[in-house]
């Protein structure tokens, strides 16, 4: 049996607010959220401007959110332990570790882009 509820756009429209508020809920409440997407605010336009073709673009402007993905996921872990103690715990400290460690990579992935795309396609302003 299928489950009942909202199906069709109204799902759709109450899932898109859904995400707007956990946008706004990590903007208010978490500091590297808010320095990331003010990041993002510049590179996302800059990548649109000195990506060559349509392919660099998308790998310049992708990149750049894929951190905002993985920095939402990771405040989520944390808020995910936050609620459940806030009490000192080996396996809660490697949970927010391995968060942090995930984002660092996200990070890295955006630089190793950014480098080989720019690199490999100069914008004829350099």
């Amino acid at each position: 049996m299928g489950k009942t509820g909202v199906t069709g756009i109204k799902r759709i429209i109450n899932a898109a607010g859904y995400s707007w508020k956990g946008i706004c809920s990590a903007y208010k409440h978490e500091a590297a959220f808010r320095q990331e997407l003010w990041l993002a605010a510049v590179l996302v336009p800059a990548g649109i401007i000195l990506g060559g073709t349509l392919l660099d673009k998308a790998m310049l402007v992708s990149s750049v959110l894929f951190v905002l993905v993985v920095e939402l996921l990771n405040s989520a872990i944390e808020s995910i332990v936050d609620r459940i103690s806030d009490e000192h715990h080996e396996l809660a400290g490697r949970a927010k570790d391995m968060g942090s460690a995930a984002v660092l990579f996200a990070l890295v992935i955006t630089a190793i882009v950014w480098a080989a795309v720019l690199i490999e396609h100069p914008p004829a302003i350099f």
